[in-house]
């Protein structure tokens, strides 16, 4: 039986009613987007045709979910909130604060040595609010997710840029901040932009090489990093029926690389087996009833240019594999063309690491595909040249390929390691030995992002995104450039030999199968169960709430850093060492922007400190300016917080006195986090303006006081030799998030709600 199947099915009672009404009110045929978002409308949200990009909307959503590293920030909110329980089925996952080395016995007991603190926290905050506790090595978030809790046609968030991977299901799952799922978790409306419509109809099916991965993997070239941004990414078209429910998955997961709001498929007969391979026939007879509102009306699909803002056609018959990489996850690749580029590019070809897995393919079906080149190779009389390593995506799918025998194929590697069910090296968790040295090499991997030092912390490490069955493949040549589909390898006999197309299997022929899941159901009453955080603890600090805005213009701010070029969430916030500090604002803030390049130097980490003329480590320029109680800003490009839902990279900044981050674009879950922590996140009118700020610029708000609803803000900038320029910024504020500046954050806002 399935987890919250009461919640479920009363989601499906009301569906079609819902769907029927919003058809009728916008006259018109729906797509599956539209009406999984048009039947999550908050109660008071009236029912309009709303303006996709523009009008910003209430939900509802089903569920929430979290992952370690996330949660402990957004429970440490939750907690300020006067809740005694979640409003909403609630789980937290424990899977980044894992680390990768030697092998899963050695590394979770390390692990768990060392973060212990921290998984107790977890799990007695969640005792005690209601929320479904996934202990350390029960798996990755998101394959645990749809193993157990996703169901097509629903709408869930999460902590965490990649929670799309439900839309493997059928679901909107969507990636946010903290301070968002804390909204939901507490009972409010969770706000989002509408969302526009791609809609990316799949034909024909897959052959040979070619995988689910390799869709997204193409997409992710056509759109780039930031082409999805503020859009839903919809797919449909006979082609989608042909996949399995965890390629669809892996589709949908790396579809945060492009910027998407999320993706999702319409409901079919392989998400209905997969429901039922993981027992959950009660969500697929619900279903089932229902299962023409659980995709886009047909007309939608006969005529998509006329429902969609653009259509993008991909033939899977005609689909090659591809590499996408390095340092970023859209330069994408076709296999046969790498070895001309490579070698145009100077990457090292040598690959030292091939790794598979991570939550966007480590499902059963991913192992199977990826262990028929392991065991074609052997019985071939070929060695692995590279080292593999291998994370499997839950307990369950670990347990059920140990007993099939999967796990054995890729040990016949002597250097194979199989990792902790957890995110290891795809968050940087990854202990690699001798990446200290900094040396320039390339490792592939099936993971989703690919940003330079993500991996390893090695800035030279190209890191190359695949499937699982071509990293399969290079692992075994040893060679980023090998083509499995032209290409031969010499066997220790000397002969020529050429690998056979990987084989694989949808789903375990015996079924899933585990004994401990991992799973810590919370009290039914949790108000005798104490949270205790030591008061000198490194890991966790109780939040004290940001100040309020005193209600006047913002005068004599300074800058902190102009950052140049690409600003991810990793540049803003670093994982890998860091991720240790995720409980602890203040001593995690001793990574704000250290990875940002300053544009004045070229260099990270090194900013002018205008007050005492020094060169400073960001962090310590920050603290210097607001110990003296000066205001500080920070400038960047485009598309500024791509990457991930990490909260901390807005948390930061303003725990250090940044007031407002001004950039030419922004990537959608940070500006949000910067407007639910009580900062201005702004745009450029002009972009050319980015280039008149100067290293030693003050800064005065002239018209904050009248901040308001797409009303431009005016910014004056003095610069040292005491000339100005007056420039125009942008915002996407309405009335509520204003409110949430004026509060100081939206925190402080819903405690003074419940007070």
């Amino acid at each position: 039986m399935a987890f919250d199947i009461e919640m479920i099915n009363e989601v499906y009672s009301g569906l079609t009613k819902r769907i029927n009404l919003a058809r009728e009110i916008l006259n018109r045929p729906l797509t599956l987007s539209e009406k999984i978002l048009y039947s999550h409308l908050w109660p008071s949200e009236k029912l309009k045709n709303f303006i996709k990009g523009k009008d910003y909307v209430e939900f509802r959503p089903d569920r929430v979910a979290m992952q370690d590293a996330t949660a402990q920030m957004a429970l440490l909110q939750f907690m300020q909130a006067g809740k005694d329980k979640v409003a909403v089925p609630s789980t937290t996952h424990a899977d980044h604060l894992i680390r990768a080395k030697i092998g899963a016995d050695k590394d979770l007991q390390q692990s768990l040595n060392e973060s212990n603190e921290v998984f107790n926290f977890l799990s007695s905050v969640c005792n005690k609010y209601g929320i479904g506790f996934w202990k350390p090595g029960a798996g990755i978030i998101h394959q645990v997710i749809l193993e157990n809790y996703a169901f097509p046609g629903g709408m869930m968030i999460g902590t965490d840029s990649h929670t799309v991977n439900a839309g493997g299901l059928g679901m909107l799952a969507i990636g946010v901040g903290g301070a968002d799922a804390v909204d939901v978790m507490a009972g409010m409306a969770w706000e989002l932009k509408f969302p526009k419509l791609i809609g990316v109809k799949l034909t024909g099916r897959l052959n040979g090489w070619a995988s689910a991965k390799d869709v997204i993997l193409k997409i992710a070239g056509i759109l780039t990093v930031k082409g999805g941004t503020g859009s839903i990414v919809e797919y449909f078209g006979e082609g989608a029926l042909s996949l399995s429910a965890t390629g669809k998955g892996t589709i949908c997961n790396m579809g945060a690389e492009i910027g998407a709001t999320t993706s999702t498929f319409g409901y079919d007969k392989s998400m209905e087996r997969y429901l039922r391979n993981t027992g959950r026939d009660d969500v697929a007879n619900s279903a089932n009833k229902i299962r023409e509102n659980l995709t886009g009306d047909k007309e939608v699909y006969e005529n998509p240019e006329l429902y969609f803002d653009q259509v993008i056609e991909i033939n899977l018959s005609e689909l090659t594999p591809y590499i996408n990489g390095p340092f970023t996850p859209d330069l994408a690749t076709p296999v046969a063309q790498m070895k001309e580029k490579a070698k145009k590019n100077n990457w090292p070809t040598d690959i030292e690491w091939a790794l598979i897995g991570s939550c966007t393919n480590s499902s059963y079906e991913d192992l199977t595909r990826a262990s028929s080149i392991i065991q074609d190779a052997v019985k071939k009389g070929l060695n692995v040249k590279s080292t593999l390593g291998i994370n499997p995506g839950s307990e369950q799918v670990r347990y059920t390929a140990e007993r099939d025998g999967l796990l054995d194929i890729f040990k016949q590697s002597k250097s194979t390691r199989i990792f902790t069910n957890a995110c290891g090296p795809c968050i940087g968790q990854w202990d690699r030995e001798g990446s200290e040295k900094q040396e320039k090499n390339s490792i592939i991997h099936s993971f989703n992002r690919n940003f330079a030092k993500r991996a390893d912390g090695n800035p030279n490490t190209h890191a190359f995104v695949a499937s699982p069955e071509i990293v399969a493949a290079i692992a075994i040549s040893g060679k980023l450039d090998f083509n499995p589909i032209t290409d031969y390898l010499i066997n220790n006999a000397g002969e020529e030999i050429k690998l056979s197309e990987p084989t694989g299997l949808e789903l375990p022929p015996n079924g899933f199968d585990v004994e401990d899941n991992g799973y810590q159901a919370p009290a039914k009453n949790g108000s005798g169960v104490e949270v205790i955080i030591k008061e000198d603890s490194e890991r966790l600090q109780r939040l004290t709430p940001f100040k309020e805005w005193d209600g006047k213009n913002i005068k004599g701010a300074k800058l902190l850093i102009k950052a140049a070029g690409k600003c991810t969430t990793d540049h803003i916030s670093m994982a890998g060492p860091w991720l240790k500090y995720r409980g602890h604002l203040d001593n995690i803030s001793n990574n704000c922007l250290i990875g940002a390049v300053n544009a004045y130097n070229g260099q990270t980490n090194s900013v002018l400190n205008q007050l005492n003329k020094s060169i400073q480590k960001v962090p310590d320029a920050a603290r210097f300016y607001k110990k003296s109680g000066i205001p500080t800003i920070v400038v960047g490009d485009h598309n500024y917080g791509e990457g991930s839902s990490r909260e901390h990279a807005a948390m930061e900044p303003r725990h250090l006195g940044v007031c407002a981050v001004i950039v030419k674009s922004f990537a959608r879950i940070h500006e949000t986090n910067l407007k639910k922590q009580g900062m201005l996140a702004l745009t450029f009118c002009n972009e050319t303006d980015y280039d008149l700020i100067q290293e030693d610029d003050s800064f005065n708000f002239l018209d904050l006081t009248e901040f308001s609803p797409g009303k431009p803000l005016t910014l004056e900038l003095i610069h040292g030799d005491q000339t100005s320029h007056f420039i125009k910024l942008n915002h996407t504020y309405n009335n509520s998030q204003i409110e949430w500046f004026k509060a100081g954050s939206a925190l402080n806002l819903i405690k003074k709600q419940n007070n």
